[in-house]
C-alpha cells in the first residue's frame, strides 16, 4: 500500500528530565506499532521527536493519545476538528480550498471531501484558531456552516454584540477555549455569532457570558425562537436555483426575439449571462484573489471571452448550462450526504430514566453509568446496557447489519440505536452516551471519509498537472496561429475558450470520493465498519486470508469435556486450581474453565501475582503456593515432570480436544480437556470467500497440531499453522505477504492485535461493544458473521470497478473533446454539457454503491419469514435453550 508520507517535528515531555532511555524505548515501541507510522527519530537530549506518518491512516490526535497512555506528553497541542462547509459547489473547488488551508501556519493536515461536504483539519491551537481558518475559508468564497456536533456533548450558540474587528474574534475564541469544559469554540465575526461545544454542565453558560463581558462585548444565548426567526426564507435558500431558472428564461426570450429584433436578443443573452453568472463570477473572483484558479474562474472567463468576440448566445448558454449542472450536481450530492446524516439520526437524543418509581425524559448526555432506563415496544434503545428486567425481540441491524431480530433476556447486552420490537425492557446503563457503540461507529465512519484512498491521491495529483497543462495549451492556441502562422484571431481564440472549459477536471476529481463515501456508508448499514478508502481498496486485492481459529472459525465458547486427575488429586482440586488462575484472564478458554467451575459449584480461590504467558498459559499464587495452567510447551519449558501424562494428552488431542495441564512447580496435578466446535456458518462462509476469488485460506492457532488438523479438515482450510505464539502469527503473516502479496487477517481484535496490524488488512469480528477490537481493526465486522467477509470483498471490487470506469469515462470525454476542438467540431455549450454531464454520470454511478447488498438483505428477510413459520413463532426459551436455539437448530439457527 503506497503511503502519503508527512514529516513533522514534535517536542516531547518525558517523565524524567535527563531523557530516560526506557521511556524513549517505550515511546518508540508504542508508536511504531501503529498503522500509518513509518519512522521515528527521537533525540533524548533535545526532547524532540521527528515522526514520519501518513495522515490518511493516523491522526496527530491519535498519536498524542497514545503517547499520553505511557506517561509522555507532546508539548505542542493539536486540535482535530471536522466542519460542514457551505457554498462548496465544485469538486475542483474542494482541492483548491484544501491547498489554501494547508498553507496556513499552524495547520498540520487538512482534508476536504466534496462528496460529504466536510472538512477535517488538524491544527496547532496556539498558532491558529478555528476562527482564523474560518476567515480564510470566507475569503475563498465559502463558509463554515457548522462545527461538528459531538455525540454526548452539549452545543450552545451565542449572539455577540460590540465586536468590531476580525482579530477581536480570534482573541475572544482563544479566551473561551481555555475555559474548563469547553471542547471547541468558533467565533464568526461576520455573523456576530459564537458556537461552543462543551461538557454537559449547568454553570458553563454563565461563565462564558462573564468572559465575553470581561472582553468588552455582550453575549446572549440564542433560543429556539431565534432559530425560527433566523430560518432562511425560500427566496434566500433557493436563490441560486431561482437565478438559474431566470437565466434559462432569458435565453428563451433571446432566441424568440432574435427572429424579429437582433438587438433585443443580444440584450436578453447579456442579461442571462449577468443573472446566471452571478455566483460563477463571485466564486471566480475569490479564486483569482487567492491565486488559485478554479472552474468558476475558467467558466466565467469563457463566457466573457465569448461575449467579447460577439458570441453572446454561446456565452449565455455556457453560464446557464454550467449553473444548471451545478444545481443538479448539488441535488445528487445531497443524496450521498443524507446517507451519512441517516446514520447519525439512528442515535436517539433522549432516554426515559427510571427515577423514584416514575419515568423522566432526559437528554442522553445527562444519563450516567448504572442509571436504569426503560424502553417501550417500538422505541429505539438510547444507551448501551444490560437488560435487568423484561424480555423482547430487538432489531440490531443498525449496529450489526443483521436484519433478523435477536431475542433478549435478563443479563443480555443491548446497544444504543437498536429497536425494541416486542416487550418493555429495563436496562442498566453500562456506557456514557459518547462511548456507546453507535457513537463510535458514527465517529469512525466520519473519520474514514477524511482519509483519501490511493486512487484519490493519484487523481488529485493528475488533476494538479492536467488543468495548468490545458490552460497553457489554450494560451498557445490563442497566440501561436495568429502571431506565427498568419491565421485569423477569432476562430483560434474561440478554440482556446473551448479548451478552457475542457480543462475543468471536475468529473475526474469527483469520480473517486463519491464512490468511496457511498461504499463506506453502505458497508456501515450492513454491519461492516471500514476505516478508510485505502482499506476498502485493499480488501478487494487480497489473495490470501488467514483466520485465527478460536472464536473466529470456531464458536469460541468451548466446553469442558474431561478432567483427568493424576497423582491422587481429585477432579474438584484440579478444576479449582485451574479456575482460580484463569479467573484473572480474558482468554476465551479461561472463561470457559471458570464458567464450568461455577456451574458445578467448585470453589474458586483468591489468586495473587497472576502472570499471563501469551500463547502458552498462566500462573498465580493460591494460598502462598504457585500453580500453573497451560499447554504442553509451557509445562515443558518449566521443567515440570510430566509423569506419564503425555499419552493421555495425545489421546485427547487425537479426539480434537484441547488439553490443558494443571501443575504445581514440581508435579502435574491433572488435565482439563476442552472441545470447541466449528461455527455452523464457517464452512459455507469460507466457500463463499473462495468463490469471490481469494486463492488460499489459512488457519492460525495456538492449539496443538492434532486439534488444528481436525478443525482444518472439517472446514476444508487450505493450510493451517498450529502451536503458534502471538509473535509466531506475525511471522506467518509476513511470510504469507512475501509469498502471495496482499494478505488479510481475521481475528477477535484482542489477542491478535500484532498479526492484524501486520496484515495488509486486519479484520476483527463481533466487535459490537468491544472498544479494543474496534480500535485494532482496519475493517470491523460488528456481528460474528463470517459471510460479511465475502460481502466486503465484493463491495471493494465493485467500488474499484466503478472508480476505474468513472476515471476512464472522464478521461475519454476530455480526450475526445480536445480532439474535436482542434478539428473544429466542438463549441462552447457542447463542452459545458460534456463537462457537467460527465460529472453527473460519475456521481450517479458512484451512488449505486449505496444500495449494494440490499438484495441479500431482502433475501435474508424472506428467509426469516420462513423460519418464523417453521418455529410457529415460538421464541419462549430459557437462556440455555436460547443459545441452543441460536446456534444449533436447523430450523431457527440464523437468529
Amino acid at each position: 500500500m503506497k503511503l502519503n508520507i508527512k514529516v513533522i517535528d514534535l517536542p516531547v515531555l518525558l517523565p524524567e528530565s535527563n531523557g530516560c532511555e526506557l521511556c524513549i524505548e517505550r515511546l518508540r515501541e508504542k508508536l511504531s506499532a501503529l498503522r500509518g507510522v513509518v519512522e521515528l527519530a527521537i533525540e533524548k537530549n533535545s526532547n524532540k521527536m521527528e515522526i514520519k506518518y501518513d495522515p490518511n491512516f493516523i491522526s496527530l490526535e491519535k498519536i498524542e493519545e497514545k503517547t499520553r497512555e505511557i506517561g509522555i506528553h507532546l508539548e505542542k497541542q493539536y486540535k482535530h476538528e471536522s466542519v460542514t462547509l457551505e457554498g462548496l459547489d465544485c469538486p475542483d473547488c474542494a482541492s483548491k480550498l484544501e491547498k489554501s488551508i494547508s498553507h496556513l501556519e499552524g495547520v498540520a493536515w487538512v482534508s476536504v471531501n466534496y462528496a460529504s461536504g466536510k472538512m477535517w483539519v488538524e491544527f496547532e491551537s496556539e498558532v491558529v484558531t478555528i476562527s482564523e481558518i474560518s476567515t480564510t475559508i470566507q475569503h475563498l468564497g465559502y463558509s463554515i456552516k457548522d462545527i461538528g456536533e459531538e455525540i454526548g456533548e452539549d452545543r450552545s450558540i451565542f449572539q455577540i454584540s460590540g465586536m468590531d474587528c476580525p482579530d477581536c474574534a480570534s482573541k475572544l475564541e482563544r479566551r473561551i477555549s481555555k475555559l474548563r469544559g469547553i471542547k471547541e469554540t468558533l467565533v464568526n465575526f461576520n455573523s456576530a455569532e459564537m458556537v461552543i461545544r462543551h461538557e454537559a454542565r449547568d454553570d458553563i453558560i454563565n461563565e462564558v457570558i462573564k468572559i465575553v463581558d470581561e472582553a468588552g462585548y455582550k453575549a446572549r444565548l440564542k433560543t429556539v425562537a431565534d432559530d425560527l426567526m433566523d430560518k432562511p426564507s425560500f427566496l434566500k435558500k433557493d436563490k441560486r436555483r431561482l437565478l438559474t431558472l431566470i437565466s434559462g428564461i432569458l435565453i428563451i426570450l433571446g432566441y424568440g426575439s432574435s427572429l424579429f429584433f437582433g438587438f433585443f436578443s443580444i440584450l436578453f443573452f447579456a442579461l442571462s449571462i449577468a443573472v446566471g453568472g452571478f455566483y460563477v463570477a463571485r466564486s471566480g473572483f475569490y479564486s483569482l484573489k487567492a491565486l488559485s484558479l478554479d472552474m468558476n474562474f475558467l467558466m466565467g472567463l469563457a463566457a466573457v471571452g465569448a461575449a467579447a468576440i460577439g458570441e453572446w448566445e454561446e456565452g449565455a448558454m455556457v453560464v446557464f448550462l454550467f449553473s444548471l449542472g451545478n444545481t443538479l450536481q448539488s441535488y445528487t450530492m445531497d443524496k450521498t450526504r443524507n446517507a451519512i446524516k441517516a446514520l447519525i439520526d439512528l442515535s436517539p437524543k433522549e432516554a426515559s430514566l427510571k427515577q423514584n418509581g416514575s419515568l423522566v425524559r432526559l437528554p442522553v448526555s445527562k444519563i450516567k453509568v448504572d442509571d436504569v432506563i426503560v424502553v417501550k415496544p417500538g422505541e429505539k434503545i438510547s444507551m448501551d446496557g444490560v437488560v435487568i428486567r423484561g424480555e423482547s425481540s430487538v432489531n440490531e441491524s443498525p449496529i450489526t447489519g443483521e436484519s433478523m431480530p435477536v431475542d433478549k433476556y435478563t443479563g443480555d447486552e443491548v446497544y444504543a440505536g437498536s429497536i425494541n420490537e416486542r416487550g418493555a425492557l429495563e436496562i442498566k446503563v453500562t456506557r456514557l452516551y459518547k462511548d456507546n457503540t453507535i457513537s463510535k461507529i458514527i465517529h469512525l465512519v466520519e473519520e474514514a471519509q477524511a482519509q483519501k484512498a490511493p486512487s484519490q491521491v493519484f487523481v488529485d495529483k493528475f488533476a494538479k498537472y492536467y488543468t495548468p497543462f490545458v490552460i497553457l495549451l489554450a494560451i498557445a492556441v490563442t497566440a501561436v496561429p495568429p502571431l506565427f502562422l498568419g491565421e485569423p484571431f477569432s476562430p483560434w481564440f474561440y478554440k482556446a475558450l473551448v479548451l478552457l472549459v475542457i480543462s475543468c477536471p471536475c468529473a475526474l476529481v469527483i469520480s473517486t470520493p463519491v464512490a468511496i463515501v457511498s461504499a463506506i456508508c453502505s458497508a456501515s448499514k450492513n454491519g461492516v465498519l471500514i476505516k478508510g478508502g485505502a482499506f476498502l481498496e485493499e480488501a478487494g486485492a487480497l489473495s490470501v486470508i488467514a483466520f485465527d481459529k478460536t472464536g473466529t472459525l470456531t464458536k469460541g465458547h468451548a466446553e469442558v469435556t474431561d478432567i483427568i486427575p493424576l497423582d491422587r488429586y481429585s477432579n474438584n482440586e484440579i478444576l479449582s486450581a485451574g479456575a482460580s488462575i484463569e479467573e484473572k484472564s480474558e482468554h476465551p478458554v479461561a472463561r470457559t474453565i471458570v464458567k464450568h467451575a461455577k456451574k458445578i459449584s467448585v470453589r474458586i480461590e483468591k489468586a495473587d501475582e497472576f502472570l499471563s504467558h501469551p500463547g502458552k498459559g498462566a500462573q498465580a499464587k493460591i494460598k502462598g503456593e504457585t500453580f500453573f495452567i497451560g499447554n504442553l510447551r509451557f509445562i515443558k519449558e518449566l521443567d515440570i515432570p510430566l509423569n506419564g501424562s503425555l499419552e493421555k494428552i495425545k489421546d485427547l488431542q487425537f479426539q480434537g480436544k484441547t488439553a490443558l495441564i494443571v501443575a504445581k512447580k514440581d508435579k502435574v496435578m491433572g488435565l482439563i480437556a476442552l472441545a470447541d466446535k466449528a461455527r455452523d456458518i464457517s464452512k459455507n462462509a469460507l466457500k463463499e470467500i473462495k468463490n469471490v476469488g481469494v486463492k488460499k485460506i489459512v488457519m492460525l492457532t495456538g492449539d496443538n497440531e492434532n486439534t488444528a488438523k481436525a478443525i482444518a479438515s472439517e472446514l476444508n482450510v487450505d493450510e493451517y499453522e498450529a502451536e503458534l505464539l502471538p509473535q509466531d502469527k506475525v511471522s506467518v503473516i509476513k511470510s504469507l505477504i512475501s509469498r502471495y502479496g496482499k494478505v488479510g487477517m481475521v481475528g477477535d481484535g484482542v489477542n491478535d492485535a500484532p498479526a492484524l496490524a501486520t496484515a495488509s488488512v486486519g479484520f476483527s469480528m463481533g466487535v459490537a461493544g468491544t472498544d479494543i477490537a474496534l480500535e485494532t481493526a482496519d475493517i470491523a465486522l460488528m456481528a460474528d458473521d463470517l459471510s460479511k467477509l465475502s460481502y466486503t470483498i465484493q463491495l471493494s471490487r465493485k467500488t474499484l470497478g466503478i472508480i476505474k470506469s468513472n476515471i476512464v469515462l472522464s478521461l475519454i470525454v476530455k480526450a475526445v473533446f480536445i480532439g474535436m476542438t482542434f478539428a473544429g467540431l466542438a463549441n462552447l455549450w457542447m463542452a459545458v454539457i460534456a463537462d457537467t454531464g460527465t460529472s453527473l454520470v460519475v456521481i450517479a454511478n458512484g451512488m449505486r454503491l449505496l444500495r449494494f447488498g440490499e438484495k441479500e438483505e431482502e433475501g435474508a428477510r424472506h428467509e426469516h419469514v420462513h423460519e418464523g413459520d417453521c418455529c410457529d413463532g415460538n421464541h419462549d426459551h430459557d437462556e440455555h435453550e436460547h443459545h441452543e436455539h441460536t446456534e444449533g437448530s436447523n430450523c431457527c439457527g440464523k437468529h
